[in-house]
């Protein structure tokens, strides 16, 4: 079972806003089973949704459109629809009552232009939106299934989840889709794969692999389907056991047990320590990761963003004679960044990072890309010196990653 899903709205195509619509919706389709085989996005236009529409019935069994059904003159999609299905708008009056129950809840004049959500292809099934005023509709042409949603976020999730996915699962016997996807850190995505090309050649053919790599990690992710949960899970699972004695040493987890910084934040949480971070290349991306986590405030404690030199030497006090004699971005001010960083917040690991991220070296005389990483933790403090090249954001995402890399491990250790 195939699925495509279409955004309508030229703010996606100028950039305007990003698509978190279809990643969210090829997520809960992919997990009862659907296979989403295109993702498409088109502007307000009648001609390009017109189009889009017949393209798309020619190669999946359902498609799954967003956007383009407010009240305003620029919004064409209903109208649209009604023609490519050779049809005509009717009044739904449980519809119009719902938006008049919504907007006296809110104390907001409902006006002839809010009627006009009310009106849905007669061919279309209406599903109610309890989140908004625009309903969802379904239609059904030639076995291919449409289904029409808002584009705004939480008006097409609740849509989604009380009536479209469960419509499709008692529609179709769909077959059962698992991922398990391998978390590694410090090792490119080239010399990954040629670690492991002969588990990858040997692979059981209802098992896919697929590399998504990024700065400094690469993600592993299996991915089979079939008739029976049981068969297809134990499939995956022991393919990815199999990879345990061949790239251990840089697997950190899987994502479907959570990220890099979730799984530091459950050891932390584990072993009852804390954190802080002093960032100076990284600009504190390394503690906004670590705050994404719910419940972060259990283990760490603050950072600071020690841009500058002087913010160096005022607020967390590292020697100036250290900076004049070593430079700021030197194994020395790293460490002096850590030690300070732990004693000014009282935790028991701080995280330093000082490096020339470019496009300039400023005030060391390292090249760009050089970044060194501090780990103070309740005995030691450790030093390590990377090149990260170029360019900037390169440089600032590998840190970041490489000293959640160090921290995972040192808290395995102790």
């Amino acid at each position: 079972m195939k699925a495509e899903i279409i955004t309508i709205g030229d703010e996606i195509l100028i950039g305007q806003i990003l698509d978190s619509n279809s990643k969210w919706m090829a997520e809960q389709l992919n997990a009862i089973g659907i296979e989403v085989f295109q993702i498409t996005s088109i502007h307000d236009d009648e001609t390009h949704i017109l189009k889009a529409l017949a393209e798309a019935a020619r190669r999946v069994d359902i498609v799954l459109i967003t956007g383009g059904l407010g009240p305003t003159k620029d919004d064409i999609t209903k109208l649209t629809l009604a023609k490519y299905f050779d049809d005509v708008l009717i009044l739904h009056q449980d519809i119009v009552l719902h938006i008049q129950t919504l907007f006296k809840k809110i104390n907001y004049p409902f006006t002839e232009l809010n009627k006009k959500q009310a009106l849905v292809p007669s061919k279309a099934v209406a599903l109610m939106n309890f989140y908004g005023t625009a309903p969802g509709m379904w239609f059904e042409k030639n076995k291919t299934i449409y289904v029409s949603m808002p584009g705004v976020p939480t008006e097409m999730k609740g849509l989604m989840t009380n009536s479209v996915l469960p419509l499709l699962q008692s529609k179709f016997e769909l077959p059962f889709i698992y991922h398990k996807t391998i978390l590694t850190y410090g090792m490119g995505e080239s010399m990954l794969a040629e670690k492991i090309a002969d588990w990858e050649n040997e692979l059981p053919k209802p098992i896919k692999l697929a590399y998504l790599p990024a700065f400094g990690r690469v993600r592993l992710r299996l991915s089979a389907k079939g008739k029976s949960k049981e068969q297809i899970v134990n499939l995956v699972e022991k393919e990815a056991e199999k990879l345990i004695p061949i790239i251990g040493d840089i697997i950190v987890g899987y994502e479907e047990q959570g990220t890099i910084e979730q799984i530091i934040g459950k050891l932390l949480v584990k072993k009852n320590k804390t954190l802080a971070t002093a960032e100076s290349c990284t600009g504190g991306a390394i503690a906004s990761l670590i705050t994404t986590v719910a419940g972060a405030s259990r283990y760490f404690k603050g950072s600071v963003v020690s841009y500058t030199k002087s913010a160096k030497e005022t607020i967390l006090k590292v020697n100036p004679e250290t900076i004049n004699k070593y430079s700021v971005v030197s194994a020395e001010v790293a460490k002096e960044m850590a030690l300070n960083a732990k004693a000014l917040f009282k935790v028991d690991y701080a995280i330093a990072t000082t490096g020339n991220a470019g496009p300039t070296t400023d005030i060391t005389d390292k090249s760009v890309g050089i970044v060194f990483i501090a780990l103070a933790t309740p005995t030691q403090v450790i030093v390590e010196e990377f090149n990260f090249g170029q360019p900037r954001e390169k440089v600032i995402a590998r840190t970041t990653n490489k000293a959640l890399e160090i921290l995972r491990a040192k808290l395995i250790k102790n």
